[in-house]
């Protein structure tokens, strides 16, 4: 089992000021299931190297057990400040393709050509695709064979409207996922705020927060064991 793990490079969190990136425990709890599943993890981002990490997914509030694994995992750590570059990655050597969230990917990877033509390719190839928290904005512009977008009546989730608003966000964010998915025809489901919720339609997986992070790297694993 390959598996691919795709991260931001974006680290303005619009025009605040202030720092975002990638979110600390929605990248580790999916790559000790990955790893611990015995799978080859592959870590991609839009510049390679080190992704940006949102400094507030460092905080003691937001931190695990996975998050403390990876605080003492030296060579995971070495992994990730050495992310391939993602125009150099093809669907042809993995079975599967993961995104981790953090705001950063609604500005980046949502509107990378690069990372949008990588998931429709491993759509058209019937292989699982998940994604969690703000990465299902990833496929904001990711169209079907037939040209309509991909979640177009499918079952879909990803950050809701209301734990945008509790972050206080809503007006600093290029869209709200919640928003965008009804505007494209998906359709858009959301458990309690904060809680996990993972919705599984076919090979596409969604999650809903961070807490939901390491269900779709678990509903991954089992549609490819």
């Amino acid at each position: 089992m390959k598996v691919l793990m795709v991260l931001t490079s974006h680290d303005q969190l619009g025009d605040t000021g202030l720092k975002t990136g990638f979110w600390l425990e929605e990248f580790a709890a999916p790559y000790y299931v990955f790893k611990d599943a015995g799978a080859e993890v592959v870590l991609a981002s839009p510049a390679g190297g080190q992704p940006p990490l949102d400094p507030k997914s460092e905080l003691p509030d937001f931190q695990t057990d996975m998050t403390h694994r990876f605080n003492n995992d030296a060579a995971a750590q070495q992994a990730l400040a050495n992310t391939v570059r993602l125009d150099t990655v093809s669907e042809k050597d993995f079975d599967t393709v993961f995104y981790p969230g953090g705001h950063g990917p609604l500005w980046d990877l949502a509107e990378s050509k690069t990372s949008i033509s990588l998931i429709e390719a491993f759509e058209r190839a019937g292989k699982p695709i998940g994604f969690v928290c703000h990465a299902p904005g990833a496929l904001r512009n990711v169209q079907a064979a037939d040209g309509t977008p991909l979640i177009k009546g499918r079952r879909v989730t990803g950050f809701t409207n209301g734990e945008e608003a509790a972050v206080e966000l809503t007006n600093v964010v290029p869209f709200l996922i919640e928003d965008e998915f009804q505007h494209l025809g998906g359709l858009y489901q959301k458990g309690p705020d904060w809680a996990p919720f993972i919705v599984e339609d076919g090979k596409l997986i969604t999650g809903q927060n961070p807490a939901s992070s390491e269900g779709v790297a678990k509903a991954l694993v089992a549609q490819l064991t």
